[in-house]
């Protein structure tokens, strides 16, 4: 069954009542962004600000300003830097919506920058813990079909 990788966004009326839990189930299963916002969630704040660093650094101001309805504009000044200065607070503030976006983002302009947040993520003992065979194999297919390599089909 092939899925469409665009799906209608929650109205607007309604955004209050939307959880994170629900959204997951709203989005592609075997969305990239989903499975790193998901446990980007689940992330202790000293973690969600290295991460969230990783992800902002390849973004241009332009982006910053405008992804997740401005959710990044405060890093736009230092976009094209080397070094990104993310505090733990604005770390915590961090959305699963807002990290989601962000990563549909960076799937699209810079797929790279999403295998490195995977791999800071996998060195997290929680993290992994939390991610269940399903979705590590999801992963490992995601990055096998980039690279040109043959699928694997599962039993």
């Amino acid at each position: 069954m092939k899925l469409s990788k665009h799906r209608k966004r929650p109205s607007h009326s309604h955004r209050s009542a939307v959880t994170p839990s629900t959204l997951e189930l709203a989005v592609d299963a075997t969305s990239l962004p989903a499975v790193v916002a998901s446990e980007f969630t689940r992330l202790r704040h000293a973690k969600r600000a290295r991460v969230l660093q990783r992800m902002l650094l390849p973004v241009g101001p332009m982006a910053l300003a405008v992804l997740a309805g401005g959710a990044f504009a405060k890093f736009a000044a230092q976009a094209r830097l080397p070094q990104m200065s993310i505090s733990i607070d604005d770390a915590a503030r961090v959305t699963w919506n807002q990290v989601f976006e962000l990563g549909r983002y960076i799937e699209q302009s810079n797929p790279h920058v999403l295998h490195q947040v995977i791999t800071a993520l996998s060195r997290d003992a929680t993290a992994v813990a939390a991610v269940s065979a399903s979705v590590t194999a999801l992963v490992v297919r995601h990055f096998a079909r980039r690279s040109g390599e043959p699928q694997v089909k599962a039993a």
